[in-house]
Parts: structure tokens; C-alpha cells; sequence
């Protein structure tokens, strides 16, 4: 099993550019947006954390799973990469 990748700081509120990498866990969760004229690909963490729904805010570090593209806060996502 693959350890959630911790991504060290949110671009904004809403959403975080991402390499085309992580593009397809992002995929999976159903947090990938594409065709914005910032950049390529970026990870959708609006909705906050998928696990308890916390906030992610700019600057904040949060995860991506790449096992089932959630989002995950700092807080669940270190939780995560414990278990595994």
C-alpha cells in the first residue's frame, strides 16, 4: 500500500496546482481539474478534508491518497500515513 503524499502547502483555497503525476490519484477522488489558464492540472480541495471535512486553507499542508484520491487535512492524512 501506498503511503497518502503530503503536499507541503495549499495554492489557495479552493485548489492546489499539481504535476501531471499526482493527476491521476487526484483523478481517482474525483478532485482533478484540468483546462484552467494557471496551469494544467490541479487537485480540487474545496470541499475540505474527505475524511471529517475540516477546511483547507492557502498555506496549509494536506495529503493526497493516492490508494483512493481523497484529500485529506494534515491531521487525518499523517493518521493515514502511520497506518500504512
Amino acid at each position: 500500500m501506498q503511503k497518502p503524499i503530503r503536499i507541503e502547502a495549499a495554492d489557495g483555497d479552493e485548489r492546489t496546482q499539481i504535476g501531471d503525476a499526482l493527476a491521476k490519484f487526484a483523478r481517482k477522488g474525483g478532485h482533478l481539474e484540468t483546462g484552467r489558464a494557471e496551469g494544467t492540472f490541479f487537485v480540487s480541495h474545496g470541499g475540505g478534508c474527505d475524511v471529517g471535512g475540516e477546511p483547507i486553507r492557502e498555506s496549509d499542508t494536506f495529503y493526497l491518497d493516492p490508494e483512493t484520491g481523497e484529500v485529506l487535512c494534515e491531521r487525518h492524512g499523517d493518521a493515514r500515513r502511520r497506518e500504512r
